[in-house]
């Protein structure tokens, strides 16, 4: 399972410069995409000449197909049709290019704009042109998204929101994005032992991210630690 943690200090060390391609440069609140393989460990991302091929290899598989169940958190997303969805962490478009299918537009954000660019050539490579027309991509900072006030109506976090160092203002701003009645849904691994996942001491407990749903003034708020073997899914309405 990839480690975006580990990712970040392998960055580090490494030099994103290095990889021509643009980043975000705040460095005062560690963010991550979502963590898109079940391998170990992740090694640093590879020269953009070869990111595209490297990155579907390391991010893509049909494993986590079998344990994210993405058509099942999607469903738990309601009607998306006329509706704006942002994926937060969007890695390398996991989530965004199957939101394409029912939502009428979809943001994917992410803070390595390497990933951006893989998404960006999915687009063009393995989309179909109404369905990619759909799909924007944006890159973010790691202590704000980059959406503005009141444009998403549902926004999607997967196996990131642990990695936000001030979350509870971090919530505070994506209350700000959504519209009146707009839904955030948050998927992350669960604080236990865990075939595949991050290190448990990094992991957000459930009760925890529930109070500071209920602290930033969320509404409607619901738990499942059940429905996925590794993960829990929490909603809360604006």
């Amino acid at each position: 399972m990839t480690y975006r943690l580990l990712f970040w200090c392998l960055a580090l060390l490494l030099g994103l410069s290095s990889c021509g391609a643009e980043q975000s440069t705040e460095t005062d609140a560690p963010f991550s995409t979502e963590s898109q393989a079940d391998t170990p460990s992740l090694p640093a991302p590879p020269p953009a000449r070869e990111a595209a091929p490297q990155l579907k290899e390391m991010y893509e598989n049909t494993n986590r197909v079998a344990w994210q169940k993405p058509e099942m958190i999607i469903n738990l997303l309601g009607d998306l049709n006329q509706k704006v969805v942002a994926d937060i962490g969007a890695g390398t478009g996991f989530f965004a290019k199957r939101l394409t299918q029912d939502a009428d537009k979809v943001i994917a954000i992410d803070i390595d704009q390497r990933f951006l660019n893989y998404i960006d050539s999915v687009k063009v490579l393995e989309m179909t042109e109404e369905r990619a027309a759909k799909l924007e991509t944006r890159l973010a900072k790691p202590s704000h998204p980059n959406l503005q006030p009141e444009e998403a109506d549902v926004i999607l976090i997967v196996n990131t929101f642990m990695y936000i160092r001030d979350k509870e203002g971090y919530l505070n701003t994506l209350r700000a994005c959504l519209r009146p009645g707009g839904r955030l849904i948050i998927v992350d691994f669960k604080r236990k032992r865990t075939q595949i996942g991050p290190p448990s001491a990094i992991r957000l407990p459930l009760y925890q991210l529930e109070e500071m749903l209920y602290e930033a003034g969320y509404s409607n708020i619901t738990t499942n630690d059940t429905a996925l073997d590794y993960q829990y899914i929490i909603s809360g309405s604006k």
